[in-house]
């Protein structure tokens, strides 16, 4: 069933009269914009685009994927990085298709069933929240290296602005996003060309052992053995978790047919740079050896060189990072909840937008949930805190995996001409959307047999279960919305 198309919405919930008659795969069709702003310019989406590729994952997560796998942890993230490039260009045809913010819940709607978009846009909307919970906690310890200040205050403070700018316009948001991911970039680029000039030069206390030959002198290439590689391809998948956030912003981007492709299709330069390139400098210059879990490979590879400053520098960079995190789960919740109430599957005051259009309510619930985080941390610091944070992995693998069946049914529908075919197809689909779903089920097994990992397994089947009541109850009362996509 292909989408129907609605009239622009009136910024108060309401929407115009539906078209039927609307080509779904125009950028331009009436009620593609859903009463949003085109806010968002070239250079934001593409350091959102590379923000979503560079976050705590690679500058605390590294650690403890060095430690299992020791330089083949390189191999992990050039593997899984065409995984996610696979992924992403599977998303990329169907933004080209029809873009629309809550892309991820619209075709999850529109090419599986009314039961996979709302699990869809309920679970990617849970997904940032624990992420955000986790991430404005991180900033506020994070602060204590500068300042003795009870943490929650500084939590709190992260959190009102981070809100405060997400409200005020999507604009600003992109200008807030394109800074902290200038930061990170920045700090990686400049990561990279220090220790290309220790590799060369010879300065630093690292400069006599530097050597290329680190990758596979101390126990080789492979010190743990295949299997320590493979098992921190759950490591790896989670550090690339939230790439995919260029799709919520189809809605709001000023020229997506545009925009949207260059930013997709700069997956692999990004990987190769931000994630291969620094791991290969860093493990040239440091032994792998040297690298311990819960330690930012970044800050050890400092304090090796004998350059500290180097420390405040990449503490001040992993603050940056937590808080490129949390805006950006600010960003989409709000957007996942609007979604969904604008196919009534959710609150209908949920659909409300402020003047500068931007989702006043889900942003707010969103964001008030986002501080449970603080007086979780309070309560239970250390390992309970911490397996919460293990349910981000899985519930942002399911949006990857909705993705990819997703764009498999629409390829089929597009070439027997039931659908508009997109103007930006994914090459070797869908045999590589296949391959890539069969990556995501072989990183879930091996979650499963990870002990530390395995909580998420757990709480996987109590979220379904909510979902699947929720669904039921909403079937009950609101049937329309149960049984079809009203877009």
């Amino acid at each position: 069933m292909t989408s129907v198309q609605v009239g622009k919405d009136d910024g108060h919930g309401g929407k115009g009269a539906a078209r039927a008659d609307a080509p779904t795969g125009a950028a331009g069709a009436p009620g593609e914009d859903q009463g949003y702003h085109r806010a968002l310019g070239a250079r934001q989406i593409q350091m959102i685009a590379i923000g979503g590729a560079i976050g705590t994952g690679l500058f605390l997560g590294a650690g403890k994927g060095i430690s299992k796998a020791g330089p083949s942890l390189i191999l992990a993230y050039a593997i899984a990085g065409v995984v996610i490039f696979f992924i992403m260009r599977a998303l990329g045809e169907l933004l080209m298709y029809r873009p629309v913010a809550g892309s991820f819940s619209e075709y999850a709607r529109e090419f599986v069933g009314p039961f996979a978009g709302f699990a869809t846009g309920w679970t990617y909307w849970l997904f940032w929240v624990v992420t955000g919970m986790t991430e404005v906690t991180a900033a506020a310890s994070y602060m204590t290296y500068w300042f003795d200040t009870p943490q929650w205050i500084s939590a709190l403070v992260f959190t009102i602005i981070l809100y405060a700018a997400n409200l005020i316009s999507v604009k600003l948001f992109g200008e807030l996003e394109f800074w902290f991911s200038m930061v990170k970039v920045t700090a990686i680029v400049g990561m990279i060309l220090i220790c290309l000039g220790i590799l060369t030069l010879g300065f630093s206390d690292a400069g006599d052992t530097a050597s290329v030959t680190l990758l596979w002198d101390d126990g080789g290439f492979f010190p743990k053995g295949i299997g320590g590689t493979l098992m921190t391809l759950q490591i790896v998948m989670f550090a690339f978790l939230a790439v995919e956030l260029v799709g919520v912003t189809a809605g709001e981007s000023k020229d997506p047919e545009k925009t949207l492709p260059k930013a997709i299709n700069t997956v692999p330069i990004r990987i190769a740079v931000f994630y291969i390139g620094a791991l290969i400098m860093i493990l040239s210059v440091v032994s792998w050896t040297n690298f311990k879990p819960g330690i930012s490979p970044f800050v050890a590879a400092f304090d090796e060189m004998g350059l500290q400053v180097g420390a405040a520098i990449v503490n001040f960079v992993v603050l940056t990072a937590a808080l490129s995190s949390c805006n950006s789960g600010m960003y989409s919740t709000g957007r996942m909840l609007r979604d969904l109430a604008l196919n009534s599957q959710g609150p209908r005051f949920f659909t409300k937008l402020t003047r500068n259009g931007t989702p006043l309510i889900g942003t707010t619930f969103s964001a008030g949930l986002m501080l449970i985080g603080v007086w979780i941390n309070y309560q239970w610091p250390g390992d309970a805190f911490n397996k919460i944070v293990s349910f981000a992995t899985i519930s942002g693998m399911w949006a990857w995996v909705m993705i990819l069946v997703s764009q498999i049914r629409y390829r089929a529908k597009a070439d027997r001409g039931e659908v508009p075919q997109s103007s930006f197809k994914a090459p070797g689909a869908p045999y590589t959307s296949w391959f890539a779903l069969a990556f995501i089920g072989m990183v879930v097994v091996l979650m499963g047999i990870d002990k530390d990992a395995r909580i998420s397994l757990y709480c996987a089947p109590v979220w379904a279960l909510i979902l699947g009541v929720s669904y039921l109850v909403l079937k009950k009362r609101n049937p329309q919305g149960a049984a079809f996509s009203k877009r």
